[in-house]
């Protein structure tokens, strides 16, 4: 009888034990799982199907003619998440510490070339040591292979990156031309340049977790979308993701039976939104009272909490929601704000995902800082990218609506579809008593009772203009409605706008001013 069965058992025996039982075990140690086990935990049970199992490196020099790996320290293939095909690497930090060398990113570069050529998305699992040093120019080509077709596959294919262990030098450019990043606190860090060379070039200390850790990447620099405290959570939380994205842009995101009554009333909206235009609030609670069961997927939760975007669904029909936040710095909007927004509305753009828009913003944060920090150029990126949106858009003013801020969040002017105001709403160019305090400026100060005169004009401007009906009469607004009717108002209007249709102007692209 032949032995080339046993010989191919054998192969996959060694395969799947990867660096070696010491290594896995080490890799446990870490509080990190293996890449076997992380297909695992990201795919339905026995769906996934590896590709390119026996590739191995040529590369000689270094010790390396010593040692092939099966796989070379990478594990590609396809499975299902909730019945949906989706394509996947891993790589394998138990072999050759998971560095990339040309064949391993040439196994990533064909995976991501059928994944864009069948329409399904792609996760990366990134724990590497970096760029295999001994193969030299090799590794950094395969590098480019793989920005290449980040790009290409960029608005086509979702496309999410799962760090889950080191992520360093150039190896960070591919997460970060996609559109999630995930990140596990502890374990994973990103950075161009680690701790030691940071202190050799600038002379400052600093740790990895300081440097690139999963804090740092989803608070300060907004590098990261999401963070876990360990690899089983993260996982859970990348399927449920998939849960709301289409497989690629020729489809419709999936819809669930909604659980939840299309005719629900909401009237605590009205409680939920104060009165008083100075008063902070929540605007979680107005999210969850509006959308399906309270299932809300929130973006970058701790970047830019001024404004809250993310995924949910109005009668089981994914939407993407962006929200002015009272509860931070007043809703205004601000550099990371706009950045935040801009790029969520043109991801849920290029994948058929209609917005939902909720306002309540004082303006643009004004400071020096700002300034010199390009706020400019920044909050256009967020006026460009509602602008360009063909997908529907559904907008509702919860309460105040002021100078450019109004115009940005989805407002008739910019093309929004249908746009919505709650009684208490107020459209203006600013609030009362800053626009008071500059039309009758000489009027105040050779007033008797200056505080008298002041709040009588507060009076006359908040009634002819701090009103939604102003707005409303212009055709700026399309209606003006109760908070109980709110949600079914939503659903409504996003079901007559389901087969929308908008053509593109004629061009390559835009430039966006980024």
């Amino acid at each position: 009888m032949s032995d080339k069965p046993s010989r191919l058992q054998a192969m996959r025996s060694e395969v799947n034990l990867g660096g070696g039982q010491k290594r896995i075990d080490r890799q446990h140690e870490k509080g990190k799982l293996t890449a076997r086990e992380r297909l695992e935990l990201l795919y339905d049970p026995g769906s996934f199907m590896e590709t390119d199992t026996f590739v191995t490196h040529r590369a000689s020099g270094f010790g390396m003619e010593v040692s092939h790996p099966l796989g070379d320290g990478v594990v590609t293939g396809w499975g299902k998440v909730d019945g949906h095909i989706v394509y996947a690497y891993a790589q394998d930090f138990t072999v050759l510490g998971g560095s990339l060398g040309e064949a391993h990113g040439l196994k990533i570069a064909r995976l991501m070339d059928l994944a864009l050529q069948n329409g399904a998305p792609l996760v990366g699992l990134n724990d590497s040591g970096g760029a295999r040093i001994q193969e030299g120019v090799d590794s950094l080509a395969a590098y480019g292979e793989i920005f290449y077709r980040n790009a290409r596959a960029s608005g086509i294919i979702p496309q999410i990156s799962v760090i889950l262990g080191p992520c360093a030098g150039g190896a960070v450019y591919s997460p970060a031309i996609t559109d999630f990043i995930f990140m596990v606190e502890r374990t994973a860090h990103m950075f161009i340049t680690g701790p030691e060379v940071v202190r050799a070039v600038t002379h400052e200390t600093v740790d990895f977790d300081s440097l690139g850790g999963a804090a740092v990447h989803a608070g300060r620099s907004g590098v990261a979308h999401f963070t876990a405290k360990d690899e089983r959570t993260v996982l859970r939380s990348v399927r449920r993701l998939l849960s709301f994205l289409p497989d690629n842009n020729l489809v419709q995101p999936p819809d669930q039976a909604p659980g939840d009554d299309a005719q629900r009333a909401t009237p605590e909206l009205e409680q939920l939104v104060p009165v008083d235009p100075q008063k902070a609030y929540d605007v979680h609670a107005v999210i969850r009272c509006l959308i399906d069961n309270g299932d809300f997927m929130e973006v970058q939760k701790q970047h830019a909490p001024n404004l809250v975007v993310g995924f949910a669904r109005l009668d089981g029909h994914v939407v993407g929601v962006v929200s002015n936040q009272p509860a931070h710095l007043a809703g205004v909007l601000d550099i990371d704000a706009a950045d935040k927004g801009g790029r969520f509305i043109r991801f849920c753009d290029a994948f058929h995902i209609p917005l939902v828009t909720l306002v309540d913003t004082p303006g643009f944060l004004p400071g020096v800082e700002q300034e010199y920090g390009g706020i400019i150029r920044h909050g256009a990126k967020m006026i460009y990218a509602y602008a360009e949106a063909s997908v529907p858009k559904v907008s509702l003013i919860l309460r105040k609506a002021y100078g450019g801020a109004y115009i940005v969040m989805s407002s008739k002017h910019l093309h929004g579809d249908l746009n919505f105001a709650l009684p208490n709403a107020e459209i203006a160019v600013m609030g009362p008593e800053g626009a008071v305090n500059i039309i009758f400026r000489k009027e105040l100060a050779s007033a008797s009772t200056p505080d008298a005169v002041r709040q009588e004009h507060i009076r006359e401007y908040r009634e002819k203009f701090t009103n939604p009906y102003t707005a409303a009469a212009r055709g700026y607004l399309n209606d003006v409605i109760s908070p109980a009717e709110t949600r079914m108002r939503l659903i409504a209007a996003l079901e007559s706008l389901r087969n929308k249709r908008q053509a593109a102007p004629a061009r390559k692209h835009g430039n966006i001013p980024l």
